[in-house]
C-alpha cells in the first residue's frame, strides 16, 4: 500500500467519522425538540385542567350565595 493509498483511507475514515457525528447531533436535536413538544404539552394539559377547576368553583361560588 503506498503513501497515496494511505492518506486516502485515512482522509476516508475522517469523512465517515464526521458523518457519523452530524448524524448523532442531529439525532439528539431531534430528540431534544420531541421532549420540548411533550413538556410544553403536558404543561398545556396541567394549565387547562387548572382553568377547568377555577371555572367549575367560580360555577359553585355563584349558586351557592
Amino acid at each position: 500500500m503506498g503513501m497515496k493509498d494511505q492518506f486516502q483511507d485515512k482522509a476516508k475514515d475522517l469523512a465517515d467519522k464526521a458523518k457519523d457525528r452530524m448524524d448523532q447531533g442531529k439525532d439528539q436535536a431531534r430528540d431534544r425538540g420531541q421532549q420540548r413538544d411533550e413538556d410544553v404539552e403536558r404543561q398545556g394539559q396541567g394549565q387547562g385542567q387548572g382553568a377547568r377547576e377555577r371555572m367549575d368553583q367560580e360555577m359553585d361560588q355563584d349558586y351557592d350565595v
